[in-house]
């Protein structure tokens, strides 16, 4: 109880930083904005990422969201905050079999054969331990950290003041939808029997799909706070980039990315809205072990149809079916040229797919020129007016950035042209809605909540 209690008193201590680092941010914020004062952005940045990266829980993550929505924060706030790092200090073998306790009960340890008292993984949520069923199996224990829901709720409310100083600051992007798609997304986060049937929902999309790995998950051994599944084997990105020079395997495995992101989407509407490096592994053949699933967003099969029309609209150059695809989005009240504006983004976005040829990462810009584009755009939003991206668009938007800069990393040369013609050859949005009810029945996941959005 001793330790439990110092780590709340840890954790309020914490927050109380994170909170006097934002209430100076937004003082010399104001001041700069107001008072014509001259702000050390870079400095400041850096104090705010220290701030945070100190922290257990999902403020850590908002963080890491937050830096991948296009200007959202200034330049320098964003930069620090996209190299928080997921992996933290584990908690220590005494605090684990009191959460194991309370989870499995007082003979937890008799339902494993072996139980690792290290962590192999510790993230902003809760960490990961390595065990082994009587039956020889190998299993990855995923043990959420107490009093999360509380933290959500806390964080949540430091997001909302980001966002709050953020259209003080400017009020191009309205943040009102953004605040209220990530606060749902985390807290689906902390349901893990969620996440168990999200990993059943992938494991019937990706059935067919050599290059991706899904694992079971082990109900008897779960509970709302408690994921065990089957343990995958694999290497983390960076050491395979680090050992691994051989261009047609990087090949491979962008495209077994970029086939694990996307055929969930177009054939399901589902999206995995995080592809940061700490969620999946590369197996020995290339193929991508996937391995958390609380970042899910499931969609309208309209709204998957609207992406299809926006890319069309722009390689045929057609004005009328992009009007429609943004308002197929969620976009509404938008003038031509707020349609030019956001054109400029989805051009961006959109451009790998246009051309039917191998094309080396390189090519398509760095992650500067893809900031830079954003820059453009959001002053071209300011000067109209403004603008409220809908709901959809932050995951969407976030899971097409994560994956650029998994591409770049590979130095991938691949023709995406053909990739993504073919997933959406044969797309019916009928035939789509079909595969959703029956995915929902078959994984236990209630069909309503596809259409949530």
């Amino acid at each position: 109880m001793a330790d439990d209690q110092s780590a709340i008193g840890g954790r309020i201590k914490r927050y109380a930083k994170v909170t006097g680092t934002m209430g100076n941010l937004a003082m010399k914020m104001a001041g700069e904005r107001y008072l014509g004062l001259k702000v050390d952005r870079d400095k400041h940045a850096a104090e705010l990422r220290d701030a945070l990266g100190g922290l257990k829980g999902p403020l850590m993550k908002v963080a890491q969201i937050l830096a991948t929505i296009p200007e959202a924060l200034p330049r320098e706030y964003a930069e620090e905050l996209a190299n928080l790092q997921t992996d933290a200090p584990s908690m220590g073998w005494l605090f684990v079999k009191r959460r194991m306790m309370a989870e499995l009960g007082a003979d937890w340890m008799s339902k494993f054969q072996s139980f690792e008292k290290s962590a192999a993984a510790a993230a902003s949520l809760g960490q990961v331990h390595q065990s082994i069923g009587h039956d020889g199996t190998t299993y990855a224990c995923k043990l959420q950290y107490p009093d999360m829901a509380s933290a959500v709720e806390a964080d949540l409310k430091q997001l909302k003041l980001i966002l709050n100083l953020y259209e003080r600051y400017d009020n191009a992007i309205s943040t009102g939808e953004i605040h209220q798609e990530l606060a749902e997304r985390l807290a689906e986060e902390l349901d893990y029997k969620r996440e168990a049937s999200n990993m059943k929902l992938y494991r019937h999309m990706l059935k067919g799909e050599a290059g991706a790995n899904v694992p079971a998950p082990v109900e008897e051994l779960s509970t709302d706070r408690l994921l065990t599944m089957t343990w995958i084997n694999g290497t983390r990105l960076k050491t395979f980039i680090a050992e691994n020079e051989n261009q047609e395997d990087r090949n491979n495995v962008a495209i077994n990315m970029f086939r694990t992101w996307y055929v969930p989407f177009y054939y399901y509407g589902v999206i995995h809205g995080d592809p940061h490096p700490g969620n999946y592994t590369i197996a020995d053949d290339g193929s991508v072990n996937l391995l958390d699933y609380g970042c899910i967003r499931l969609f309208r099969p309209s709204f998957v149809s609207g992406v299809i029309d926006l890319y069309k609209a722009i390689r045929d150059g057609d004005d009328a079916l992009a009007v429609k695809a943004y308002e197929n989005w969620g976009f509404s009240g938008l003038d031509q040229e707020a349609i030019d504006v956001l054109n400029i983004w989805a051009k961006f976005i959109y451009t790998p797919l246009l051309e039917d040829r191998a094309r080396p990462i390189h090519e398509m810009g760095t992650g500067t020129h893809g900031r830079d584009v954003a820059m453009k755009v959001y002053e071209e939003l300011k000067r109209i007016g403004g603008v409220q991206p809908p709901r959809e668009f932050v995951l969407m938007d976030r899971a097409a950035i994560g994956l650029g800069s998994v591409f770049m990393h590979l130095k991938a040369e691949v023709n995406w042209h053909q990739l993504f013609e073919g997933l959406i050859d044969d797309f019916d949005q009928d035939k789509l809605g079909e595969r959703q009810s029956t995915a929902a029945r078959d994984c236990g996941i209630p069909e309503s909540i596809y259409s949530h959005s």
